[in-house]
């Protein structure tokens, strides 16, 4: 419900507050509690309400698709900073509860989330991590995605009985 709740009024808001710092929405914690969900959800209410360009970028997949052909690394950045929304799913997916990030990998998200962040561009970030585990990723990036995310940021707790997708198993 919190999330909903959250998601709700971010997306009720957003014509008033996307030109401002605090543009962004940033749904944190247990895996499968529905946050993907809820930003796909947003992300096509902003296509079809207010013809916006939203692009979805799968951490994971994303940063291979830009390591596969550094001929276009820079075109691929180039949208990734502009377009009119950034969506970013599963940001630094942990692995055995290990963030999964390369110093090349944290170079162009953190370039990316930067000029968002200087030009007032919204990012909508799903992540498995809490806040103080992005901080000790880097407190400079941490914070500029609190920073833009502030007003609405929901972390849920790690409880594997909020993951829907295990609903009856356990």
């Amino acid at each position: 419900k919190e999330l909903y709740d959250c998601a709700f009024e971010y997306a009720q808001k957003f014509k008033e507050i996307k030109d401002t710092r605090q543009n962004s929405i940033a749904l944190l914690g247990q895996s499968g509690s529905g946050k993907t969900h809820l930003l796909t959800s947003i992300s096509n209410g902003f296509i079809e309400r207010y013809k916006l360009s939203v692009m979805y970028f799968p951490y994971l997949e994303g940063m291979t698709d830009l390591r596969e052909d550094f001929d276009d690394l820079a075109a691929k950045l180039r949208l990734l900073k502009t377009v009119d929304v950034l969506f970013i799913d599963d940001l630094f997916k942990p692995k055995d509860g290990v963030p999964q990030v390369t110093p090349w990998q944290f170079t162009q998200i953190q370039e990316i989330v930067n000029y968002r962040y200087l030009n007032y561009k919204p990012i909508m970030v799903s992540c498995e991590l809490d806040l103080n585990q992005l901080l000790k990723i880097d407190e400079a990036f941490a914070t500029r995605i609190y920073e833009m995310a502030k007003n609405y940021t929901v972390t849920i707790e790690k409880n594997i009985k909020l993951n829907h997708r295990l609903e009856g198993a356990v």
